[in-house]
């Protein structure tokens, strides 16, 4: 099943579309389309990329199909049964493994972890994460009392633990500094040091500091960033699939919804493309009538951190040249008792697109009777959570057009690795494709690299 993406709360009338201003982006998003299309099979094919175009990092579009192909010709030999071995040898050595990466190194395999695993994936026993090992983040900050905090955990526990450092030059200092600190921590917890290599796997480049340093500690796994794949389009390469392995997830189901996605993309016409039809309408109303924030209103605890993987996407790819709209997750209801009261009244500037799920993975709870009425809830006593959330959404999107607030509804069928492959995949296209639709190159993150140079500066003076 694939998504779907309803815009009956956008064409509203005064505060958001008509169906023309949809129709008119038609043509230029049917040529974006074959541009895009076009990068992707240049970059595939190795020709020459133009000057305009550099970077070219469009080796992300085709790497889920390429991946699939892969395993179906070679089988134990591919890079995707690689990696679910090195995830099985991982994960039947220790019971916990430290994922240490910054942005792009992690933010996709923190979105699937809570998005398809246990809500509760590192608390509950063993057996309720199919005997997978508990997994944390870390070197996505500088945050000394959390590294403390963690490296307490690890210590006060008994077993093995493990690290899965991704870098693709090893340099980015977050992740250095904390490997060099993990590292440590990690060698002095073994009885044999001569084992060290077997507890970490690194995902780098096929050279640099990362790459040097893991031969030298004769790590016997080692698994590429893909060239052309920049770090916040390399959820589906080894940087997301290799955590999602050790998490037990379905690495390949995960790469066949986004393979589906990407047939999609490519033959649906615009009037029934996700892609092309999400694009248009967050162009238009920031075009029509300003709305440059464009919040990404999840229903539902599971989805937050994918809508923070969405938030770095958006705003590295797109933040450039003064342009750009500015992403901005919630998470409902919890927000609407924080946030809501903004986005009823507040400034016209806002977007908003609800991410829901059909169908939840649990059974239903209900309210229930009881003899203690005094919250007077008997009278909603069959009615379930489900149902809450579905009439909080309802009575939030009447609340919203009632006066002129635009919102759109992008509806999953449920959280699997299926639907979640196919809904990475569509917000990166998306990206893509409004970044050539303004005129911006998508790739590259240009103003990032400034904190960096200006922070090593410091440091070494």
């Amino acid at each position: 099943m694939m998504l779907e993406y309803n815009l009956d709360g956008t064409l509203i009338g005064p505060g958001g579309l008509e169906a023309a201003d949809l129709e008119k982006l038609a043509v230029p998003l049917t040529s974006v389309r074959e541009e895009v299309l076009a990068d992707a099979d240049l970059w595939a094919g190795g020709g020459n990329v133009p000057e305009a175009k550099q970077p070219l990092d469009a080796g992300f579009h085709l790497l889920p199909n390429r991946l699939l192909d892969e395993l179906a010709e070679k089988g134990d030999e591919s890079e995707l049964a690689q990696i679910k071995a090195t995830a099985d040898r991982l994960s039947d050595l220790v019971d916990r493994v430290v994922v240490l990466g910054i942005g792009g190194s992690y933010m996709g395999a923190r979105a699937l972890l809570e998005a398809c695993c246990h809500p509760f994936y590192n608390q509950v026993a063993p057996t309720l994460r199919n005997g997978r090992p508990e997994v944390y983040f870390e070197g996505n900050n500088v945050d000394n009392d959390a590294a403390q905090g963690l490296l307490d955990l690890l210590g006060s526990t008994s077993g093995n633990w493990g690290i899965v450092v991704i870098s693709k030059s090893g340099g980015t200092l977050e992740t250095a500094a904390a490997f060099r600190i993990f590292l440590r921590e990690l060698k002095e917890s073994l009885t044999d040091t001569d084992d060290l290599g077997k507890f970490i796997v690194p995902v780098t480049g096929t050279s640099g500091k990362l790459f040097d340093l893991s031969t030298e500690l004769g790590c016997p796994e080692k698994f590429p960033v893909p060239d052309g794949v920049g770090g916040r389009f390399s959820v589906l390469s080894a940087v997301g699939l290799l955590p999602a392995a050790i998490m037990g997830l379905d690495i390949e189901a995960l790469l066949t919804g986004a393979a589906d996605m990407n047939e999609h993309f490519a033959s649906t016409p615009f009037d029934k493309n996700v892609v092309l039809r999400y694009v248009a309408a967050g162009h238009a109303m920031e075009e029509k009538h300003g709305a440059d924030i464009r919040i990404l209103s999840t229903w539902g605890k599971r989805l937050e951190a994918v809508g923070l993987w969405y938030d770095q996407l958006l705003a590295e790819s797109l933040g450039k040249q003064e342009r750009g709209a500015m992403p901005l997750t919630i998470v409902n209801t919890r927000d609407l008792h924080s946030r809501g009261q903004q986005h009823q009244e507040g400034k016209r500037d806002k977007y908003i697109t609800n991410v829901i799920v059909k169908e939840g993975t649990r059974e239903p709870l209900a309210i229930g009777e009881s003899d203690n009425n005094q919250d007077q809830l008997n009278e909603l006593a069959k009615k379930t959570l489900p149902d809450i959330l579905s009439a909080a959404i309802a009575g939030t999107n009447q609340a919203y057009r009632e006066d002129n607030r635009p919102t759109a509804d992008l509806v999953l069928p449920k959280l699997d690795e299926y639907t979640l492959g196919g809904l990475l995949q569509m917000l990166m296209l998306a990206t893509v494709v409004e970044g050539r639709l303004i005129g911006i190159n998508p790739y590259g993150q240009p103003g990032v690299e400034a904190y960096k140079k200006n922070m090593n500066a410091i440091l070494r003076k």
